[in-house]
């Protein structure tokens, strides 16, 4: 069969316009977005990678006083009281500086309102520094109260971080009640007198810890994106005051005792100094920096960094100011004779609490242990132990040779290991 072709177009269907295409089906619209809430559990802004600015450096240089306050308290009339009020003390004065380190973090270097915050903490916590050897005496209330308006400060920085994206609120106001219950307990251990003062701040500064540590550790998990070159910076710059402060105590030890600069005293301040330096080399040589790299990369970098930073360093600076302290006695003493108790227990157990803190960092950041430097810590502990008859001189001789080895050390390791790569 053929095909049945289509009949012809009239000429007047040739000449019709095309009919008017129908209109389309009306389309639905859509509702604007809405911006989140500022307590929405949103991730904060990715952070810029900065260096330290001024006025963090200027707030740096307040701490060097209140550190050197502490180590001050713990080198007269040292004892086991002493010992701990001074440790307590220290705990108190880091806890405020580690706090600033992660708002500041969060906000851009050239903020306006964090200059603002910092100066005034800087005031305060120079206020802070002046009652600390008294804290436990008759400047108990004016240490508490002024420390708590730091903290408090700090919590509107964080406040003023999340209402720009920057950082989370719902993790604030998690360690805000924390915050809020430590400073009522300080300011309540103000008012009563020895050991109930330091019962109660001991107690408040631990639930103080234990709000990022423990009890908000999942809220605290999306606080917010870590500058990482700045974190690592500001950690190593305490550090470096800290070992400023043990360098500073050599110095003023030999120049307060007002004996004659002999060889024997001069050959004493410089081993001192030496041990200073070993203790800088295990922590700078290679560690900061790979310790920076692995935090950039972690998968978890808020709970790292409050693990190896806030809470590890803490025991990294009390051991330099420890060893600080015990310095102090040693120099003031007869460096032919035994060094006094007290003395030998800050110098040889501060140096291995460092070794002890560092080697914890390294092993909670990089996953490595450090045998080296943990057979020098337990030699430290031996020193202790087994000189009380040794003169000071041949004690801190040793100490001087047991860090540099292990410097030394852990310099051929690494050029071995790079080598191998």
């Amino acid at each position: 069969m053929s095909e049945i072709e289509p009949p012809p177009e009239s000429a007047e269907q040739q000449h019709q316009p095309p009919a008017p295409a129908e209109p389309d089906a009306p389309v639905e619209a859509k509702a604007p977005t809405e911006p989140p809430e500022p307590d929405a559990p949103t991730q904060p802004v990715q952070a810029v990678e900065r260096e330290t600015s001024r006025v963090e450096l200027l707030w740096d240089l307040v701490f060097v006083f209140a550190v050197t306050q502490v180590a001050t308290l713990l080198s007269h009339d040292t004892d086991w009281v002493r010992f701990g009020e001074a440790m307590l003390a220290l705990a108190i004065v880091w806890w405020a500086w580690s706090a600033f380190v992660w708002a500041s973090n969060a906000v851009p270097a050239d903020s306006l309102a964090l200059r603002g915050y910092l100066l005034t903490c800087t005031v305060l916590i120079f206020i802070v520094g002046l009652a600390l050897p008294h804290a436990f005496g008759s400047q108990g209330l004016l240490f508490a109260c002024t420390y708590t308006v730091v903290r408090l400060v700090h919590l509107k920085l964080y406040a003023d971080a999340a209402s720009q994206g920057r950082a989370r609120r719902e993790s604030i106001t998690g360690f805000a009640l924390t915050v809020a219950l430590g400073m009522a307990l300080l300011i309540g251990g103000a008012f009563v007198n020895g050991w109930p003062r330091a019962a109660l701040w001991t107690a408040g500064i631990a639930i103080d810890y234990a709000g990022p540590a423990w009890l908000t550790r999942e809220r605290l998990r999306g606080l917010q994106r870590v500058a990482v070159a700045h974190f690592g910076d500001r950690y190593g710059d305490f550090v470096i005051i800290c070992l400023g402060e043990s360098v500073l105590s050599v110095g003023v030890g030999v120049a307060d005792s007002g004996r004659a600069l002999t060889t024997g005293l001069v050959v004493a301040a410089v081993l001192g100094l030496l041990i200073a330096i070993g203790m800088w080399w295990t922590y700078f040589h290679e560690l900061a920096d790979r310790a920076q790299e692995r935090l950039r990369d972690h998968e978890d970098p808020v709970l790292a960094a409050a693990d190896s930073f806030s809470y590890l360093h803490l025991v990294i600076v009390a051991g330099i100011i420890v060893f600080a302290g015990g310095v102090r006695i040693v120099v003031r003493g007869t460096l032919g004779a035994p060094m006094p108790d007290p003395g030998r227990l800050a110098f040889c157990g501060g140096v291995a609490l460092y070794l002890v803190g560092v080697s914890a960092f390294r092993l909670r950041l990089l996953g490595e242990h450090s045998p080296g430097r943990l057979s020098v810590a337990v030699a430290m502990l031996a020193l202790f132990a087994l000189g009380s008859g040794t003169a000071a001189w041949v004690i801190t001789l040793i100490t001087a040779l047991l860090v540099l080895s292990l410097g030394a050390g852990e310099l051929v390791l690494g050029q071995r290991a790079a080598a191998r790569r």
